[in-house]
């Protein structure tokens, strides 16, 4: 299973930051957690009805709002791209408090999803849920960050060629 993630987190990885626009970009992250996703996690949490069918409703929910978590950090990510050559104090702390926001949120949308979660399937069944999306966020924030440049990186770059 984590050779079809990693070969899903390549393909994002490859065409999220070589796309135009946030419209696209937050359509190829979605691609990803999508029905693509939604199939991943039905086939490892593999349950029974009726457990399947309660646990659909509360991940479906779910789904909605770590969506809207993914859209906020395509912006952040934008925002970031469109003012790396004149980070400011203030422009780089405004995005900093930005990105910590998304994660605690991400955070507290999951430790509540679990807890509704752990109802209707069991402790055991909502840890392997809670596995599975601290491995794919896990997983996409490092490809993330390996794909944008850490602050002053172009002209660390541009002194080290002149050495």
């Amino acid at each position: 299973m984590k050779k079809i993630i990693l070969f899903a987190l390549i393909i994002f990885s490859g065409q999220s930051f070589a796309q135009s626009t946030l419209k696209e970009d937050v359509e190829v992250i979605q691609s990803i957690y999508g029905k693509s996703k939604a199939d991943l996690v039905r086939q490892y949490m593999n349950l029974s009805e009726p457990q399947a069918t309660e646990f659909q409703k509360i991940y479906d929910e779910y789904e909605v709002s770590r969506k809207a978590l993914g859209q906020q950090k395509v912006q952040i990510i934008n925002d970031y791209g469109n003012n790396y050559a004149t980070l400011d104090d203030t422009k780089a702390a405004a995005l900093t408090e930005a990105s910590l926001k998304n994660v605690t949120d991400y955070d507290k949308l999951l430790t509540k999803t679990y807890g509704k979660v752990k109802k209707v399937i069991g402790g055991r069944n909502a840890a392997k849920f809670v596995q599975l999306e601290q491995y794919l966020q896990v997983t996409i924030r490092g490809e993330i960050q390996n794909s944008i440049p850490f602050i002053d990186e172009i002209d660390k770059t541009k002194i080290n060629s002149k050495i």
